[in-house]
């Protein structure tokens, strides 16, 4: 069974670009920064937590526009037509947001990986082209940052708030009870979560969306029922 194609989603314009091809692999890459101090008499040098560094997913884009391509009943794209419109639909990622004075924040999504990331890094190579020109094939050399703040940091290694315990990362096929009962044991107590992150149809939820699950005990704020 062929493994579902990967999305790269506009998290704040909610856009979702479908990868024409898989990649044939990823690369995840992580460091963490060490000061040494040396010390006189001693065999080495003593070594002092600095801080981490960003993860980092690379990747080869294979683009084609050669010939036609098609999502479900949509046209991607023409046969024989331009493939830098495709390129530059990935590429535009890297673009500052007049609104957000910042790229925009992303979510690459294939399989069991979902990683909240900006595009750092894009190389394009043309490798096949029409006899005027046009280039119709593409290989697009990637790399995206793990995107943090402060607020996802603090989640990340569990500096846990009074009010908030954790994000939950939607999931293919994942519905809001589903995540209740990975989050709490319970798969009626769904109404929390929805309500902390303004969710008015619990059964529209997105591929990518980063909900806030709070911590039980919650009293309902409208109702004033108790969760538990």
């Amino acid at each position: 069974m062929a493994l579902e194609k990967a999305i790269i989603i506009n998290t704040h314009t909610r856009d979702r670009i479908p990868v024409m091809f898989n990649p044939d692999e990823y690369t995840l890459n992580r460091e963490i920064n060490y000061a040494q101090a040396a010390v006189p008499g001693l065999a080495g040098p003593l070594l002092q937590f600095v801080h981490g560094n960003l993860q980092t997913l690379e990747m080869e884009l294979f683009l084609d526009t050669y010939e036609a391509h098609r999502e479900g009943s949509r046209v991607v794209n023409e046969a024989r037509s331009d493939v830098r419109e495709m390129v530059n639909k990935v590429t535009g990622f890297m673009e500052i947001d007049p609104k957000r004075h910042a790229p925009p924040i992303l979510i690459f999504h294939w399989g069991s990986l979902t990683f909240s990331c900006v595009l750092a890094r894009s190389s394009q190579k043309f490798v096949m082209f029409l006899e005027d020109g046009t280039p119709v094939r593409a290989r697009l050399q990637v790399t995206f940052n793990e995107y943090r703040n402060s607020e996802t940091e603090a989640k990340q290694i569990k500096r846990e708030t009074a009010d908030y315990s954790k994000f939950h990362t939607v999931m293919q096929g994942e519905s809001i009870s589903a995540i209740a009962f990975a989050e709490y044991g319970n798969a009626l107590i769904w109404r929390p979560i929805a309500q902390v992150n303004q969710i008015d149809d619990p059964r529209q939820l997105e591929i990518g969306w980063r909900l806030l699950v709070p911590q039980l005990p919650y009293r309902d704020p409208e109702t004033g029922d108790v969760y538990s």
